[in-house]
């Protein structure tokens, strides 16, 4: 189920394979994403022209990621991709490969560049370390996360210096294989000493480090400022690219409408709160018929449960919300009937924030009246 489906959560012991993963001696099957691959000596120009980064002068075998905007700046596709000298490949969500190579091939024109969707083709798998010597079987690529290392053109939207970022530890590769050789290349890496980890393993150490990601922190009205994805996927002086606009109006001139934050969750819950739950801001948590009907001021969009740090998430909050309220996940949605006595009564899980993204990022040189996503109105 979920963006992961048809790879395995777990191999019987999530933590364990958390803390294998950790320490750089475990392999991730995600041999469902989907893979794009772009040829053609424009590719990279091109690329450039249609995303928010900068990839003209990408060089062979360096990692990078971009962003696909619509015209108002929100995000549509957020794809890794690592070029090879002669080959762009895109990874992204299994369930956004298809549509990514249709966008693409609808955007060649005259250009000489063609598009090839191989996820039947090539298989990614995860792992903190590159793949152990003679494992990889000849890989077709590695794909190496620049997060958060801040990106040439990219500015910061944390509320921490760099030194002290949570994901400053963080080392992720995507290595592409055959599909047909995928087995061979997993019983060689565990000849090598390492285990399997499932996406529960991966999952959790990704959150912990603030790290995004499209298929879960990325809804339909997501900007980049709003999960700190400046800092790695836009370059903010390159040219002009759809939704370009919203991108430099609210980094100059306003603030993004929300922001993401990191929750430490209350442990005592033998549960997690679902993906989608809401964030409540309450003045009093301990009036559990209030909190029913609270307002929610933001939603779970990510959660996990760490080895160390115990059940954590992500979630995206309104902008203004206190960085020192302590919040509430609500975990279910209230009946479109309020006297209906028949649904589950809520969990609620106390929740601690951090602030990734600070409420005051941007410039703030006078934003404009209105809101500066649709204009002032009329």
């Amino acid at each position: 189920m979920g963006p992961d489906a048809g790879t395995a959560a777990h191999y019987g012991n999530p933590t364990k394979e958390q803390r294998a993963l950790e320490t750089g001696s475990a392999l991730v099957d995600m041999s469902s994403r989907a893979v794009v691959t772009v040829t053609g000596p424009d590719r990279l120009s091109w690329l450039t022209t249609l995303s928010s980064q900068q990839l003209a002068a990408l060089p062979a075998g360096e990692s990078s990621e971009l962003l696909l905007l619509d015209i108002a700046g929100r995000i549509e596709h957020a794809p890794a991709i690592v070029d090879d000298g002669a080959t762009a490949w895109l990874i992204t969500e299994a369930s956004r490969g298809e549509a990514l190579a249709q966008w693409l091939e609808s955007m060649k024109f005259a250009l000489r560049v063609e598009i090839s969707d191989r996820t039947g083709d090539y298989a990614v798998l995860g792992s903190t370390n590159p793949l152990p010597g003679g494992a990889s079987q000849a890989p077709a690529v590695r794909w190496t996360d620049p997060w958060p290392r801040l990106g040439d053109g990219a500015e910061s939207y944390a509320a921490i210096d760099e030194a002290d970022h949570p994901g400053k530890d963080w080392a992720w590769n995507l290595t592409l294989v055959e599909r047909e050789t995928l087995e061979d290349v997993v019983a060689s890496v565990e000849s090598h000493g390492w285990q399997l980890a499932g996406a529960l393993a991966a999952e959790a150490l990704r959150i912990a480090a603030w790290r995004p990601r499209l298929a879960y922190d990325v809804d339909a009205k997501a900007i980049p400022h709003e999960l700190d994805l400046i800092r790695t996927a836009v370059h903010l002086s390159k040219g002009c690219y759809k939704g370009q606009e919203t991108v430099a109006r609210v980094h100059n001139l306003g603030h993004p409408p929300r922001r993401l934050v990191f929750l430490h969750l209350d442990g005592s819950e033998h549960t997690l709160p679902s993906v989608g739950s809401d964030v409540l801001a309450p003045k009093d948590s301990s009036d559990r018929e209030a909190l029913a009907q609270e307002r929610a001021v933001g939603v779970v969009t990510s959660v996990a449960r760490h080895h160390e740090a115990g059940p954590i998430a992500l979630a995206l909050v309104k902008r203004k919300v206190d960085p020192d309220a302590q919040l509430v996940v609500r975990d279910r949605e209230l009946p479109n009937d309020p006297a209906d006595d028949s649904a589950p009564e809520p969990t609620f899980y106390a929740a601690a924030q951090e602030v990734i993204v600070r409420p005051d990022a941007g410039k703030n040189v006078g934003r404009p009246q209105g809101d500066f996503l649709r204009g002032p109105r009329r």
